[in-house]
């Protein structure tokens, strides 16, 4: 009988503690977000990027935040926008290659404010063939209503030459 007493006592606190660490007094149940709406959201501004990248046009790209920072292979982090956009400017002066992106997961956070983006990308010639592709996560936040990328990395999965 005294075992029984404890064992209820003992499962009693457990459940108030654990009722009480998943409420918070006046703080309203958060609204889920629509993760597939935020992942075609993150595709279509993939889409949008490669579309300008592929004109050799890097004005008006609305893709970085001022702040952001992308990390590429065998270089230096590039810190904020202009440093991003001035280096893909540059590779664009020497080839005539296309991007796309590909949106496989995203992950957003419980307010939606902030979303991370794990996808592949492909690089093509202008004969179409392959040179490039790989993978990447971008770490996105909502400033003003639209997503802008405040940290990215990639990474190839092409052979070392």
């Amino acid at each position: 009988m005294k075992i029984n007493i404890v064992q209820g006592v003992l499962l009693g606190c457990i459940l108030s503690v654990v009722i009480a660490c998943n409420s918070k007094p006046g703080e309203p149940a958060a609204t889920p977000v629509d993760k597939e709406q935020i992942k075609k959201e993150i595709q279509a501004k993939e889409d949008e990027f490669a579309k300008i990248y592929n004109t050799g046009e890097m004005k008006n790209i609305g893709y970085y935040a001022d702040d952001a920072i992308a990390f590429y292979q065998n270089r230096p982090p590039f810190i904020g926008k202009e440093a991003i956009v001035g280096f893909l400017k540059s590779d664009l002066d020497s080839n005539t290659n296309i991007i796309s992106f590909t949106t496989n997961e995203v992950f957003p956070s419980n307010d939606g404010n902030q979303v991370v983006e794990i996808g592949a990308y492909k690089v093509l010639d202008s004969t179409k063939t392959t040179i490039n592709s790989g993978n990447y996560m971008i770490l996105f936040e909502k400033r003003d209503g639209k997503y802008v990328s405040v940290r990215e990395m990639s990474a190839s999965d092409m052979p070392l030459q």
